[in-house]
């Protein structure tokens, strides 16, 4: 995307406008995409034991190079050579840190068991939701909002690397041991903390150091300038080309329930609303008191109220099956997550105005 002029103040029309027509109608995409693995689903015989003939693992080799093929280019979009300048903002990072995974995690949990009390399935892929953190879309959102790009990117390797080594274990504490304190259901006895491993390791952990060698590698033989310029614009599409593919295909498989129980669909989108909107509020809010300043607080609220779903799917399907409630939960993730974020940009590009700041240029935002 072009950056305005140094020091400018950029408008809702001027950004939006920015976007590429691939990335400025995402939601039209997705709709599609979903609308095309329906007809698919209800329309070819035999489509689940096709997709599941090959398989990596437990996933059916399909899903499997949708979900590789979404992740790759987004964490090869990270400078992880600038984790310094983040980490040396105690304020930021321990913002984010406390919302992304205590605050977050815990608030999908008291939501699922709150609305969904009576849909074990369905609560458990939601609280699978919320401990994915955001280390995808959100970059997208980020930047129509004038946060602060390596920010976010900071924020996103941080999340990345931390998945890979802490959400088994908060799924077994979310899924298993707060449950049982609190008296609660837990999950069934077949829950197996190792099949999530295997699908973090695989679906986060093989794009995450794939993504760093390319930046790597790219940037010592051509530099940063056409690594940046030329590369990732031309590998950036192809995560969305692996969103909507992976949509279709779950979508087929999932094409009876949806259409048969709408209702569930329903009820799994109001926690999911409720989440985004509590989650990006408390950001922006945390922000203005910790005077971050409007670019770091919209990167803040963003990167807390976006979730993983890539990899939430990965892990629902891995552990409970392709055609499991919990996989339904995940693919009704996106569905909601993409306009509701979409709005949060309006809300935010809004909200700059209490951060009294006469210029994003000076909060990082000059490079939308």
């Amino acid at each position: 995307m072009t950056p305005p002029p140094q020091g400018s103040r950029t408008t809702d029309p001027d950004v939006i406008a920015g976007l590429s027509r691939l990335d400025r109608f995402l939601p039209v995409w997705i709709v599609l995409a979903m609308v095309v693995g329906l007809i698919l689903g209800r329309n070819i015989d035999g489509l689940d034991d096709a997709l599941d003939s090959v398989k990596i693992g437990s996933v059916s080799l399909p899903i499997a190079v949708g979900l590789l093929v979404m992740m790759y280019p987004v964490l090869a979009k990270v400078r992880y050579d600038e984790t310094q300048r983040v980490t040396g903002d105690r304020r930021l990072l321990g913002a984010s840190l406390f919302m992304n995974w205590i605050l977050g995690p815990a608030l999908m949990f008291a939501l699922a068991w709150l609305l969904l009390p009576d849909l074990p399935e369905f609560r458990t892929g939601l609280i699978i939701v919320g401990l994915a953190r955001c280390i995808a879309m959100v970059m997208i959102w980020n930047d129509l909002a004038c946060g602060d790009r390596e920010a976010a990117a900071v924020l996103v390797a941080i999340n990345s690397v931390f998945q890979v080594f802490a959400f088994a274990a908060l799924g077994w504490f979310y899924l298993q041991t707060l449950p049982g304190w609190l008296g609660l259901e837990t999950t069934s006895a077949d829950f197996s903390i190792w099949s999530i491993t295997v699908s973090v390791l695989v679906f986060l952990g093989i794009p995450l150091v794939a993504g760093f060698l390319t930046r790597t590698i790219g940037e010592k033989a051509k530099g940063r300038d056409w690594y940046e310029g030329t590369f990732l614009p031309r590998l950036g599409p192809w995560a969305l080309y692996g969103l909507l593919f992976t949509i279709v295909v779950l979508f087929a498989l999932q094409g009876d329930a949806i259409t048969n129980q709408p209702l569930d669909v329903v009820r799994i989108a109001i926690p999911l609303l409720a989440y985004f909107a509590i989650t990006f509020a408390l950001g922006m809010i945390i922000g203005k008191v910790l005077n971050l300043g409007y670019a770091k607080s919209a990167t803040l609220a963003f990167t807390a109220a976006g979730n993983n779903f890539e990899l939430a799917i990965a892990v629902a399907i891995g552990t409970f099956g392709v055609t499991s409630g919990q996989a339904l939960a995940g693919v009704v993730g996106p569905l909601i997550e993409v306009p509701v974020l979409v709005g949060l940009v309006y809300v935010s590009l809004w909200a700059r105005t209490f951060f009294a700041e006469p210029s994003f240029a000076a909060n990082g935002a000059d490079h939308v």
